[in-house]
């Protein structure tokens, strides 16, 4: 599975998203097109099901008692993400969303909303979950704060954000965001 789900996002990076086939991803796999077929509809299935599987996910402090190293371990792990293949095929298929409306919109429900949502906003459910914070402020608005504050430093400096940029986003926007003094370190009293 591994094989063909690497196949599928290197064939995307090599002919782009409209010239994306099952019969090139099973050539770059090595395997079948028919194999593919067993499994898979369309090539556009092929590539969700690999993002799906190689998106990463925020895991929280299971105890839930530092919100701001989770928040800063979440940003860690996009940016770290976002040099990958599969940030690489999340934004080809961003790209072209007016192009391919279904394939965006199977991004979100199949890859997005079945992983937890986006990364920031994981750790804030997670919290406002067991009470730590109030779920009245994770607003659309705020639950994309971290991460459009990342790619906005990305595209700006055509470079990650650096270690300083994402304590800042975390403690001069997500924290007062939602209500919590940055210098509190734990969320509890």
């Amino acid at each position: 599975m591994q094989s063909i789900h690497e196949a599928a996002l290197a064939e995307l990076v090599a002919v782009g998203l409209g010239r994306l086939t099952m019969e090139g991803i099973a050539k770059r796999a090595g395997t079948a097109k028919t194999s593919l077929y067993r499994r898979w509809s369309a090539p556009h299935d092929v590539l969700l099901d690999a993002i799906h599987h190689e998106h990463p996910q925020e895991v929280p402090s299971p105890a839930a008692d530092d919100l701001r190293g989770d928040l800063l371990r979440a940003l860690r792990q996009l940016v770290a993400w976002l040099g990958t293949p599969t940030a690489a095929a999340v934004a080809a298929i961003m790209a072209e969303r007016r192009r391919y409306p279904e394939l965006a919109r199977a991004l979100y429900e199949r890859v997005f909303d079945a992983r937890g949502g986006r990364f920031t906003l994981t750790v804030l459910r997670f919290y406002a979950a067991r009470g730590h914070l109030d779920p009245a402020r994770i607003t659309p608005i705020v639950a994309d704060l971290g991460e459009a504050l990342v790619f906005k430093l990305a595209l700006d400096a055509d470079a990650p954000p650096s270690e300083e940029q994402l304590v800042a986003i975390v403690d001069q926007a997500i924290l007062p965001a939602v209500g919590l003094d940055p210098a509190r370190r734990s969320v509890k009293s």
